[in-house]
């Protein structure tokens, strides 16, 4: 800046002068030579002056330049002593770093010193304690150990045993809970019908038309309805005997029709058993979609829906099939309410979990096992399929879907007065149950009691202590859902008494 302003000016005052000669030169040419004079003059004058302002403005700047030249140098100045300042202090405490640092060095081989002596007294310390017990420092861990477990031993039944029953309480309380609940939601008849399968005679004239001249009357119902029929087995009673229920309804059917009807002959049975086919097969669609409209499903293919239907002439130990599967899923849904798991999976596997049986005279296997091929045939969903399969424990339950219907098919099952179970059946049962019992080591004596639902089991105190009693009974009730099959649960009671007795004399 300094040096651009007086450059400025002198080209102004050679501008200026070139313009004076130029003017003198002109007017010397016009004549005009004092003119000229005056113009050079006046010319010179102002760029003087030009240039005097232009070199008053260049020190102004250049003053100005100087003093801020000046400011920053002292600021630079400050900044360099500053960074001095902050050196010198890392320098020290970079010192002081490395002497703490010598002295935890110092002071960790100072503890390791220490460690090796305080190791090579305990080492001297253990052969002392060593050759004065005469044992080894294996054989005292061992004494000792063993000296501990006896002393504790009697606590960690205790404690075992507090932890189970206080598990076992509250478990116990839930499940009652939700289990009553859901009962006392579903109203159903205790006791159900039997298929029918016997007809009472009105007369021994009517037993004689039904045999017909020769046999024909009886052999062409027999081949018409495939049912052996039996008139002189019981007195005034005609007996119908098969393997399919469904054949056996339909000549029930056909011979309540005839007997009615009077007229007996081989025209009429064919016609009688035609009628009573159509009849019995509206009766099992009807009480198929009956069952499923009552439960509130829907969706459920149609070939399952008369399976389903079937199930209504059939009766496991006197309880009707079709009504324990509704009353079954009912239940089901309650209890799926109650616990967050799918209703509609539960609701559907229970009501069907049975529809094998109405087939089990045709395919060979277990009926969970043919429900659960026929269902997944017929596109239900696998969970479904594996809660059908499941609800007797030919595969393990899973899902809770599968829990609960394995559940609801105990509860049904055993509710008072659901089945009739014969008295020899019932004997044979209690048999079994006090034989598997007393099959275990150290077992005095084993008393089944609440019509199978408890086992009581008396064991010899000196064979098995307490912490053996509490896995024997675990293997009792183990080996018991391992080979038997029960309504319910069965309660494994696996008492251990000891008795002081002592004379005064």
């Amino acid at each position: 800046m300094e040096i651009v302003i007086p450059i400025i000016a002198a080209v102004i005052g050679i501008a200026a002068g070139a313009g004076g000669i130029f003017a003198y030169n002109k007017h010397n040419e016009n004549g005009g030579k004092d003119k000229a004079e005056d113009l050079v003059r006046k010319a010179k004058r102002e760029a003087s002056d030009i240039v005097l302002a232009a070199k008053k403005e260049a020190a102004e700047v250049a003053e100005k330049s100087q003093a801020e030249e000046n400011e920053r140098r002292k600021e630079w100045k400050k900044t360099e002593n500053r960074l001095a300042e902050r050196e010198g202090t890392l320098d020290a405490k970079l010192d002081q770093l490395e002497k703490k640092t010598e002295k935890l060095t110092r002071e960790e081989r100072e503890i390791d010193s220490l460690k090796g002596e305080i190791r090579e007294i305990r080492e001297k310390q253990h052969e002392k304690l060593e050759k004065i017990a005469g044992l080894s420092k294996a054989e005292a861990r061992d004494k000792l150990m063993k000296m501990t477990e006896n002393d504790i031993k009697q606590d960690l039944v205790g404690l075992v045993a507090k932890q189970q029953k206080e598990i076992k309480h509250d478990m116990d309380e839930a499940a009652q809970a939700m289990l009553l609940t859901a009962m006392e939601r579903m109203s159903s008849e205790v006791t159900a019908d039997r298929t029918v399968t016997a007809l009472k005679l009105p007369d021994d004239d009517m037993k004689g038309r039904i045999i017909g001249k020769e046999g024909r009357n009886i052999q062409a119902l027999q081949r018409a309805t495939g049912v052996d029929i039996m008139v002189d087995d019981t007195p005034g009673m005609v007996v119908l005997s098969s393997f399919d229920p469904i054949r056996r309804q339909v000549a029930r059917y056909a011979l309540e029709r005839l007997m009615k009807d009077g007229r007996i002959n081989p025209a009429s049975i064919e016609e009688a058993v035609a009628k009573g086919e159509k009849e019995i097969e509206k009766e099992v669609v009807r009480a198929g979609e009956d069952a499923v409209r009552e439960v509130g499903l829907v969706g459920i293919p149609r070939e399952l829906v008369h399976l389903l239907g079937e199930l209504k002439f059939r009766t496991s130990y006197g309880q009707n099939v079709l009504l324990h599967s509704i009353e079954m899923a009912h239940v089901a849904g309650m209890i799926a309410e109650e616990i967050g798991a799918d209703k509609r999976i539960a609701k559907t596997a229970a009501l069907l979990h049975d529809v094998g049986k109405a087939v089990t005279h045709k395919i060979e296997g277990k009926h969970a096992e043919i429900g659960a091929e026929l269902a997944k045939k017929y596109g239900m969903p696998d969970a479904v399929v594996h809660a059908m399969a499941a609800h007797h424990d030919d595969i393990e339950p899973t899902t809770p879907e599968a829990i609960i219907v394995k559940i609801c098919d105990a509860m049904s099952a055993a509710r008072p007065g659901a089945r009739n179970i014969s008295a020899e059946n019932f004997a044979e049962r209690m048999r079994d149950l006090e034989n598997i019992a007393t099959s275990f080591p150290g077992i005095d004596k084993a008393y089944a009691i609440s019509a199978g639902r408890e086992i009581r089991v008396i064991v010899e105190p000196k064979q098995i202590d307490d912490l053996s009693a509490l896995k024997l009974a675990r293997d009792i009730a183990n080996k018991i859902e391992a080979t038997m099959s029960y309504p319910g649960i069965i309660k494994v009671n696996v008492i251990r008494e000891t008795r002081a007795v002592e004379y005064a004399k």
